[in-house]
């Protein structure tokens, strides 16, 4: 089997070349290099590589392939396609699919497919220069020549050329078609020097590819690894994890809102794609401190819940209650009937208040016992008069306990937390919950961030501070912390209102969240200018659309939520 080779085909090329034009083509070359290494889209990157073998070599057209695997082995792809004189722009970035099916390396029976120059190419690592395909023996050029027949070109000169990583692997083939003399405009073959440029280019564009698949796969585990810490809170409590997943989806959308601010006091703040995948990333793991808060206390759906709700314990003794006073009840007829046996009219008379007394005693534990379940649910508020009457039942009522002695109806602990006047978390349940943050930060800090990353911990570390310094954890202010932090708090809160899956109250609408979040912009909560874009773009009634059920999404008057400065325009 022939196979063309520079040597062979090119006699005294280098002659024909002017030192300058050779020089000027490396410069090129150069050129080219730095282009491709600071390409970040794959897509474009096999763009660039092509295009810029044609330009090295002078080529008319030419066609980029990736290895890839398949159920039938290894195959090249058609990735890019290009050949200006015939209008041909496929593959990459134009949206225009290819057409043709891919070249497999082996036939069904395993053997190498060593007729077509790219699969050979692939197979063997060489370089193949052919000066004419019509002429050329030991490569199938029939559908090249039925190609021409149908479009009335001259495929004539081929450079095909392999794409070797830095572990000489091949990840691809590049080929080139037809060298176009400057000077004369005409076809000829592929020189020498052309070849070397072309080897040389696509060394440099393979280890481009390969580094950018290899910084896109750790971004992908990066991610992926975040996922499975979200995954992990999620596991841990349901309540929490859809909240990982919505905070970061709002937090872009306020954020790319403020991006395309073009006046105010906001108008002056620009993202970047490096800029949006570091927020994106701090909004992903604003919360990933919960792997390390209880599960019963994120969870507590009641007052009384810890690890299973004592409010059962409660309704125990109440029964126990009832059961003493129907004892009771039972032994004074048995005492009334014993002493006033002869006089029956007044023991009827006495038996009808027992019993009386015994059923108001009934109703009135039946009545206390509904009301510690009311208080049992968590709220926005619990009146004093509501706190004095638990005390009261807790002590008022005694019972024999297990070890045979008399307490308090309720624990010191239980009427604690029945009278909690907001939710259901006592403070210290709740320095619990606010810990999070701090083992957020602790968490975040220790990571060795590059340098397009290192603002993640500041980002996700401040989302429960407060524009007046009276947040937490480090009592920032508001010219303390970036437009992004900002940004995520009040994506953190206004998810918090309206979200429908926590287990202590139900997802508010969109007028009660906005009436909370512009009393938060007025109480120094919240950035203003922030809250002000929130309102004014309807970023509010974006996110709703996309997560709050129907009944939650209701007709919003931006005229009466606090706070809220009308654009003047």
């Amino acid at each position: 089997m022939a196979r063309s080779t520079p040597a062979t085909a090119q006699t005294g090329e280098l002659s024909l070349e002017t030192v300058e034009d050779l020089f000027r083509r490396l410069e090129q070359l150069n050129e080219i290099g730095a282009a491709l290494s600071q390409e970040k889209d794959i897509d474009h990157l096999l763009e660039k590589i092509l295009l810029a073998a044609k330009a090295v070599t002078r080529a008319a057209g030419g066609t980029l392939y990736v290895l890839e695997p398949s159920d039938e082995g290894p195959q090249l792809r058609f990735a890019i396609m290009r050949n200006e004189s015939m209008g041909i722009a496929m593959g990459g970035t134009t949206g225009t699919p290819i057409p043709f099916y891919p070249v497999h390396l082996y036939g069904k029976d395993g053997t190498p497919n060593n007729q077509m120059v790219a699969a050979y190419t692939a197979l063997t690592g060489k370089t193949v220069n052919i000066v004419d395909a019509y002429t050329e023996e030991g490569f199938d050029f029939s559908g090249t020549r039925n190609f021409d027949k149908k479009t009335g070109y001259r495929s004539k000169a081929f450079l095909t050329v392999p794409m070797k990583n830095h572990e000489s692997e091949i990840i691809g083939v590049l080929q080139l078609i037809n060298s176009i003399d400057p000077a004369t405009n005409e076809i000829g073959p592929f020189s020498h020097s052309d070849q070397r440029l072309a080897e040389s280019l696509a060394s440099q564009a393979a280890i481009a590819l390969t580094n950018r698949h290899l910084i896109n796969q750790l971004e992908e585990l990066f991610e992926s690894f975040i996922e499975l810490i979200n995954t992990a809170i999620d596991e841990k409590s349901p309540y929490t994890g859809g909240h990982c997943q919505r905070v970061p989806v709002l937090t872009m959308m306020l954020a790319e809102a403020v991006n395309e601010t073009n006046d105010g006091p906001l108008r002056d703040f620009n993202m970047s794609d490096k800029d949006r995948y570091e927020l994106k990333i701090a909004g992903l793991l604003h919360d990933c401190g919960k792997v390390t808060t209880p599960v019963h206390v994120v969870d507590k759906a009641t007052k009384l819940e810890t690890i299973f709700d004592r409010i059962n314990l409660v309704d125990t003794r109440f029964e126990v209650l009832k059961r003493d006073l129907e004892i009771q009840t039972l032994k004074q007829k048995i005492e009334l009937l014993r002493r006033s046996a002869p006089d029956e009219v007044r023991a009827r008379e006495r038996l009808a208040q027992i019993d009386q007394a015994s059923r108001d005693g009934l109703r009135q534990l039946d009545s206390d016992r509904e009301f510690l379940r009311h208080c049992n649910v968590g709220g926005e508020v619990m009146s004093p008069e509501v706190r004095e009457r638990v005390n009261l039942i807790g002590t008022g009522y005694k019972w024999i306990d297990v070890s045979g002695g008399t307490a308090d109806f309720l624990t010191q602990d239980e009427i604690r937390n029945l009278t909690i006047a907001r939710g259901t978390l006592t403070s210290e349940e709740r320095e619990t919950i606010n810990h999070h943050i701090v083992a957020t930060i602790k968490m975040l800090e220790a990571l060795p961030w590059p340098k397009h990353l290192r603002n993640v911990p500041e980002y996700a570390g401040g989302h429960h501070e407060r524009m007046d310094g009276k947040g937490y954890p480090r009592g920032l202010k508001r010219e303390q912390m970036s437009v992004q932090a900002r940004v995520m708090g009040i994506a953190d809160i206004f998810e918090a209102l309206t979200a429908k899956d926590r287990p202590y109250k139900r997802g508010k609408t969109l007028s009660e969240s906005l009436k909370i979040l512009g009393n938060f912009r007025l109480n120094g909560h919240i950035d203003p200018d922030l809250f002000d874009i929130f309102v004014r773009k309807r970023i509010y009634l974006r996110y709703a659309e996309q997560f709050l059920d129907p009944d939650q999404i209701d007709e919003v008057d931006e005229s009466k939520i606090p706070g809220f400065a009308a654009d003047p325009a």
